[in-house]
């Protein structure tokens, strides 16, 4: 009887203490929701790196967690997706018109999605329905872009040195340089005429902007007839 009271007293000190270790477990891993969010789809071309267990952010608030990352196959497009299904905290209504991203976390580069509502919005998603998600720019179209550019350069120092193209005339004919020097030249002649006096004389080009001037603010004289004047 003391044998079976002792074991008794110990599976109940054992069962207390498994408990015990269990709620610590679920408050260190932050999952206390866990089961109370509702699920929520997005679809991506490139999932980046995130993985079951990222953080969902909902305009930088910690909404939830992602719960699945699969590969699904788009019969229509002939193109490979990601979904995700994200668990979304009951506490949090995403509106439909939100965007989603993908970014990144700290120096360790933790991935997560962060969910941008729209400025003004009219309904809220429902438990399972879908977000299409902006695809994230990968380091590799960087470095793309940047030899595509660099290329292009090249290209074009070459044609202004061996004289190709627009560019490449007007830095290597001499005639161009000839007719634009002639060119000055007339314009410079044009001042002593009566032309060139309308268009540099600085007295007659004053005289003109205030008669704009002044029929901007009084319009009315546009249309006001002198006595005497048919």
């Amino acid at each position: 009887m003391d044998k079976s009271r002792t074991e008794f007293k110990v599976g109940i000190f054992v069962f207390a203490a498994l408990v015990i270790l269990g709620f610590l477990i679920l408050r260190i891993g932050n999952i206390k929701d866990y089961g109370r969010g509702y699920p929520l789809k997005i679809i991506f071309g490139n999932a980046s790196g995130v993985r079951a267990g990222s953080p969902v952010m909902f305009s930088g608030v910690d909404a939830g967690e992602v719960q699945s990352v699969r590969i699904i196959e788009d019969q229509q497009a002939k193109q490979t997706q990601i979904e995700i299904i994200a668990s979304i905290r009951r506490t949090f209504s995403i509106p439909r018109a939100s965007r989603v991203y993908i970014g990144t976390l700290g120096l360790l580069g933790e991935k997560y999605i962060e969910i941008i509502p729209p400025k003004e919005f009219e309904s809220f998603l429902q438990p399972g329905e879908t977000l299409i998600g902006v695809e994230p720019i990968l380091p590799h179209f960087w470095l793309d872009e940047g030899e595509r550019i660099v290329t292009d350069l090249s290209e074009l120092i070459q044609n202004l040195k061996d004289g190709e193209g627009t560019a490449g005339r007007i830095f290597t004919d001499e005639s161009l340089y000839e007719e634009l020097s002639g060119l000055i030249s007339d314009i410079r002649k044009a001042k002593e005429g009566t032309i060139g006096k309308l268009l540099f004389e600085d007295t007659i080009y004053k005289e003109l902007k205030a008669l704009v001037e002044d029929l901007r603010r009084n319009p009315w004289k546009l249309l006001h007839r002198p006595r005497g004047v048919r």
